[in-house]
Order: C-alpha cells, then sequence, then structure tokens
C-alpha cells in the first residue's frame, strides 16, 4: 500500500512539473507578444499608403481618390470590414486587393495584369500593401459585416468553403488542416479556427499586417500565397477567384469580430 502511495505520489509531481512548464511555456509566448505590440511599424506603412492614394500616378496623371470600394467614390472609413463584396462595375465580387487594381487600371491606367504578375515587396506590390494597410487602418475597431445578399456573394461564399477543406498536394494538406479545430499551434503562432468566428483582431480581421520575421508589410493576398506554400499547393494567382472566395468564407465566418488590422504578427 505504501509502495502505491508513493507512485501515487510521483505521478502527480509529475503531472504537476508538466503544467508548470506548459504554464512558464504559455506565458513566455504572452511577454513575447506584449514586447512585439509596443509599437508597431505598420504606421509607417499606413501613413506611405495615404499618401499613395492621394498621390497623382500612372498614364492618366489621376489618384485613387475616386476609387469606390463599396461605399461610394472615395469613400475609405468603413470598406475594408464589408470587404470581399460585389461590385455592379466590374460584375465580380472582389477583396480589396483585387478592387484596387481595378481603381488603378480604370482611373490611373496602371497595367493592372503587370502589377498582378510583380513578385511580393517589388515595383507596384510595395504600393499595393501600403494602400492596404492605410485602408484597413481606417475601419480599425469597427466589426467585419461582409454582405451576403447578392447570390454571387453567397456562392463565392461556398466556393471559398470548398478551397478551404480541399486537401492535395504531396503532404494531404488544406486550410483546414491547420485553421479547422481549436487549440492548434505552430512554434509560438496559434492558429485560430478559422470556420467559426474566431474572436475579435485574430484571423481575417488582424490582416494585413507588419511581419517581424520578415520586417514586411503582409497582405492578405500575401498570406493566402504563403498558406499555399505551405500546403506544398501551385502558388495561386494574385487576386484570382480562388483566393477572393477564401477572403469571403473567413470574412463571412467573422462576422461581428472588431478589425485591427493592420496588426502585428511574429
Amino acid at each position: 500500500m505504501r509502495h502505491h502511495n508513493k507512485l501515487l505520489l510521483a505521478g502527480l509531481l509529475l503531472a504537476a512539473g508538466a503544467a508548470q512548464a506548459q504554464k512558464t511555456a504559455a506565458d513566455g509566448i504572452a511577454e513575447y507578444r506584449a514586447l512585439l505590440a509596443d509599437g508597431n511599424p505598420a504606421e509607417l506603412f499606413e501613413a506611405k499608403g495615404e499618401d499613395i492614394w492621394k498621390t497623382k500616378r500612372g498614364p492618366k496623371n489621376a489618384s485613387l481618390e475616386r476609387c469606390d470600394l463599396g461605399k461610394g467614390p472615395g469613400v475609405v472609413k468603413g470598406a475594408f470590414v464589408e470587404l470581399p463584396r460585389w461590385f455592379a462595375d466590374t460584375q465580380k465580387v472582389q477583396d480589396l486587393e483585387s478592387r484596387l487594381l481595378t481603381c488603378m487600371s480604370s482611373l490611373q491606367g496602371l497595367d493592372a495584369a503587370a502589377i498582378a504578375k510583380t513578385p511580393f515587396g517589388k515595383g507596384e506590390q510595395v504600393a499595393m500593401e501600403a494602400l492596404a494597410a492605410w485602408i484597413s487602418g481606417e475601419s480599425r475597431g469597427q466589426r467585419m459585416n461582409l454582405p451576403q445578399a447578392h447570390l454571387e456573394e453567397q456562392r463565392m461564399y461556398q466556393l471559398g468553403k470548398r478551397a478551404f477543406f480541399f486537401r492535395g498536394g504531396p503532404m494531404d494538406f488544406s486550410c483546414a488542416s491547420c485553421h479547422g479545430e481549436e487549440g492548434k499551434r505552430i512554434r509560438m503562432q496559434d492558429l485560430p479556427n478559422l470556420t467559426k468566428n474566431p474572436g475579435d483582431g485574430v484571423g481575417f480581421a488582424a490582416w494585413p499586417a507588419y511581419r517581424v520575421s520578415s520586417g514586411e508589410m503582409w497582405s492578405m493576398q500575401r498570406r493566402l500565397n504563403d498558406c499555399y506554400r505551405q500546403q506544398r499547393f501551385p502558388y495561386p494567382g494574385y487576386a484570382s477567384d480562388v483566393t477572393v472566395a477564401l477572403g469571403v468564407y473567413m470574412g463571412v465566418n467573422a462576422k461581428g469580430a472588431e478589425s485591427v488590422a493592420p496588426a502585428l504578427k511574429r
């Protein structure tokens, strides 16, 4: 009996030690994130994005101040939390970046196809990510509220759901492999469950974001591109239907969540 009690006590001590180690790791991660949050370099990109929005550029020597992001020409505040959405002029559901491509082409005469083919962090893609930072920041604190009244918006939600759960590639991964259930983490990064509302400032409501690890601003299109890379899938086309559809799926699931974009990420 005495031997049994000793074994039981040893087991309890081991369990307590494991719990303490886990708590310590979690506390360390929380402290690291608190340090990161002290001064977000995204503010610099926001300032640059506002300047680009108001500057006359391109063959037509025009600014983007008449760009309609869904709330009328030139209206920026509140637009981000309602994107992607249906646009009658293009007859398409568009996210922020695909809509900016439309405005840069129609208002400024820039080559949208060439911009879409430009590598991230180069040329007009630098301007695109700065614009995304500023536009998203103008809706900071507002609640995600993507429309689903149009049939195409509903269709894109279903397409995005299929893409989210589609498994393939050499690793047999899907978006849901990392973001389809609670309590997952890779290294020091929590992996929110994006099949439902993950909460304020998490998942879709936190991108675009400044990535400390790379020292760059990452838009949602860049985030999705990297997710495909990690799944060992072919890269999706920039602002392609599948990336927009994934944005619709995640954005609708995040309805009511507070936007903190542009956020700060590891």
